[in-house]
């Protein structure tokens, strides 16, 4: 009995014990402020950088403007209207979309179809491996270099195969058709990169022992790439999909660089013309106006995204 009490008053004594270092992280009275502390200096970055920011672009976008930003005259949305009036406006959002459309499916087809070949076990396939994704260390800049002098109408390379093969020589960045074409061809070039490496990465974690079953089942490598391979990795696929989506939208530098939103205003995207109106223009509200709508636009795009690709995504 005496054995029988003393266990009792052990367990009593541990479990008052345990009761007071519960009490003493009681979320309620501690460890609400170490939350603040931590999440602090985010919280402040993130309201000084981009919150603030994102108000004021929206506010902005309701007035009238001085050439130093200053808001002078409240004109509720007739900025808006006068947008979406404008031909101008409505020409680069049509370039815009024709550009992401195009950038986005052939970034995620042709980084797919590298990947799945680089996956291959092949002899010498790590140089082609390390080929491939190479253009996530080229900047923009040099990027922009290097296609305008692919591109250039005298001693490009291009044009010097089209002589070669007597074929008519083409003003790559001064003709309106050929000019949007060389901007896709060289964003996508730029986007490869990345989207073959996630997309690389993918493969590797699908299970071999489906394809060894595939292949005793007789089934052949198209069933097996649509069957298996897709199915497998669509949630990388899904992720490849929305970041290169928006970053299509907020293509910037190889335009300015490459052609600067002509010919004839052909490669001048919405957010070019933001970066014109606000910068060269000095029409900061109209600017503000372009910055919300093509946030609005990226939005429903990204929802629409996820509303009817995140159904066929396997997890």
């Amino acid at each position: 009995m005496e054995q029988v009490d003393q266990k009792k008053s052990l367990s009593q004594q541990l479990h008052d014990k345990a009761s007071k270092i519960s009490i003493g992280y009681d979320i309620e009275a501690h460890d609400k402020h170490y939350a603040l502390l931590f999440l602090g200096p985010s919280l402040l970055i993130l309201s000084v950088f981009v919150f603030y920011p994102m108000i004021k672009t929206v506010w902005m976008s309701f007035f009238l403007t001085n050439s130093l930003g200053k808001p002078t005259v409240f004109v509720g949305l007739q900025n808006y209207i006068d947008l979406f009036t404008s031909s101008a406006y409505l020409n680069s959002m049509k370039a815009t979309f024709i550009y992401v459309l195009f950038v986005s499916i052939l970034t995620i087809v042709l980084g797919l179809l590298l990947a799945q070949t680089a996956s291959a076990k092949l002899k010498g396939i790590g140089f082609f491996r390390t080929a491939f994704s190479s253009t996530m260390g080229v900047s923009v800049s040099v990027a922009a270099i290097f296609w305008l002098f692919i591109f250039n109408p005298s001693v490009g390379l291009l044009n010097k195969i089209a002589e070669f093969l007597h074929l008519p020589v083409v003003n790559w960045l001064t003709q309106p058709g050929w000019a949007m074409f060389a901007i896709i061809v060289s964003t996508v070039w730029m986007n490869l990169g990345f989207t073959f490496l996630i997309l690389f990465g993918a493969l590797q974690s699908v299970p071999v022992t489906l394809y060894e079953a595939a292949r005793i089942a007789g089934v052949s490598r198209r069933y097996q790439f649509f069957k298996i391979t897709i199915p497998m990795i669509s949630p990388t696929l899904f992720f490849a999909a929305i970041i290169t989506l928006i970053d299509a939208f907020k293509s910037f530098g190889l335009i300015d660089m490459m052609t600067a939103g002509g010919p004839n205003n052909t490669t001048n995207l919405l957010v070019y013309r933001i970066y014109q109106d606000a910068f060269l223009n000095g029409n900061y509200a109209l600017a503000s106006t372009e910055s919300v709508v093509l946030a609005i636009i990226i939005a429903i795009f990204t929802l629409i995204q996820f509303k009817f690709l995140e159904k066929k995504v396997t997890y």
